[in-house]
């Protein structure tokens, strides 16, 4: 029986590691894809504000000034939506880690039931899948 569990728990790091590892990434990733869309949202803004004023550059008076404000407004408006999704999907990333953490001590004491190498490889499952 123990050699049994032990060999399904060898059979399990060596086929499903490689998956656990990379689910555990996925928080990591999520922070880095929130940066890069923070990034890319504010590129783009600022791309359509600089169109906008070019486009308030053939008016006059206060046709002119209204158009000014209202392209910095939307540019505004853009910036802060690209740091409250940033601030989102940042959360997110660090709420998968948290998750991740509780799981893993969870499996870690599901483990202590077994003995010897069993458990050791266990808890090297363990760590594997979430990523500790």
């Amino acid at each position: 029986m123990r050699s049994t569990t032990a060999a399904l728990l060898a059979f399990n790091l060596l086929t499903l590691g490689p998956v656990y590892a990379y689910a555990a990434d996925i928080a990591d990733v999520a922070e880095d894809r929130a940066e890069a869309k923070y990034d890319a949202t504010k590129d783009a803004a600022k791309n359509q504000y600089e169109a906008a004023k070019a486009n308030c550059k053939n008016l006059s008076g206060n046709a002119k000034d209204v158009c000014m404000k209202d392209a910095k407004a939307a540019y505004t408006s853009g910036k802060s939506n690209a740091k409250a999704t940033e601030k989102s999907e940042t959360a997110r990333g660090e709420a998968q880690k948290d998750s991740m953490k509780a799981h893993y001590k969870a499996a870690k004491e599901r483990c202590d039931s077994l003995s010897g190498s069993a458990k050791d490889a266990c808890i090297g499952e363990a760590g594997m899948m979430y990523h500790q």
